[in-house]
C-alpha cells in the first residue's frame, strides 16, 4: 500500500511524503475503518465475568472498542446466550440486579451507546465464563513490510485514506486540495458513510 501511495503521489523516493508518514496514515486508516465497521477487526474470546450483572469487556481486553456479541456459556451446558432488551428485564424482574449469583448466563443486555459494557441475566458468580466477540483496532505497524491486519478487501479503502491524508498535507497547492477531497469522498463512499 505504501508503494502504491508513493506511485500515485508521484513521490517514489519518499522525498515529500516519507514512508514513516505513510505508515502513520496507514495506522490511522485502521482507526477510521473500525469506527465505521467494528466487524472489520473482531476477535472471539472467552470472557471471565465478575460477580453481578454488569460486565466490562475492557477488564480482560483493554484494547476492546465495542462488544459485538455474547454467544454462549463457555463451561457446563455451553448454553447459547440470547440478546434481550434491558427494559424487558427491568419491567418483568425488577430485582434482577440483586438476585443471588448463579453459574450460567441466559441473556445479555447491551446498549450501543455504552459499547464496552453489557449486563448478564441472571446475576453470575465471579469467574463465570462466556464466549464473546469484540472489536478493537489492530496494533500499529512499525515497519513498512508488514502485511495489512484486516481483510484484503479493505486495501483500496486504506489507500484512499492514505492519499487523503497525503494530499491534505499539501492542500495549499492548488491541485492537492481537490485531490484530498476526492480521496476522502472515495474513502467515505466505499465505507458507506453518509
Amino acid at each position: 500500500l505504501i508503494d502504491r501511495a508513493q506511485v500515485i503521489l508521484q513521490d517514489k523516493t519518499g522525498t515529500r511524503w516519507p514512508e514513516s508518514e505513510l505508515l502513520d496514515w496507514l495506522n490511522d486508516a485502521y482507526k477510521e475503518i473500525i469506527q465505521i465497521r467494528p466487524d472489520a477487526y473482531s476477535q472471539s474470546a472467552t470472557f471471565n465475568c465478575v460477580e453481578g450483572t454488569l460486565q466490562k469487556v475492557t477488564t480482560m481486553f483493554p484494547a476492546a472498542l465495542t462488544l459485538l456479541d455474547v454467544m454462549r456459556n463457555s463451561t457446563g451446558t455451553m448454553r447459547p446466550i440470547t440478546l434481550i432488551e434491558r427494559d424487558i428485564l427491568d419491567d418483568q424482574i425488577a430485582d434482577w440486579h440483586s438476585q443471588t449469583p448463579g453459574a450460567e448466563v441466559q441473556h445479555y443486555a447491551y446498549d450501543p451507546r455504552n459499547p464496552k459494557e453489557f449486563f448478564v441475566y441472571p446475576s453470575v458468580a465471579a469467574a463465570t465464563q462466556v464466549d464473546i466477540v469484540y472489536s478493537s483496532v489492530p496494533t500499529a505497524h512499525t515497519v513498512t513490510a508488514d502485511v495489512i491486519k484486516i481483510d484484503d478487501n479493505y486495501a483500496n479503502v486504506m489507500l484512499d485514506y492514505m492519499l487523503y491524508r497525503g494530499y491534505l498535507k499539501d492542500a495549499d497547492y492548488a491541485a492537492n486540495g481537490p485531490r484530498a477531497d476526492s480521496s476522502s469522498m472515495a474513502f467515505n463512499n466505499a465505507m458507506g458513510r453518509k
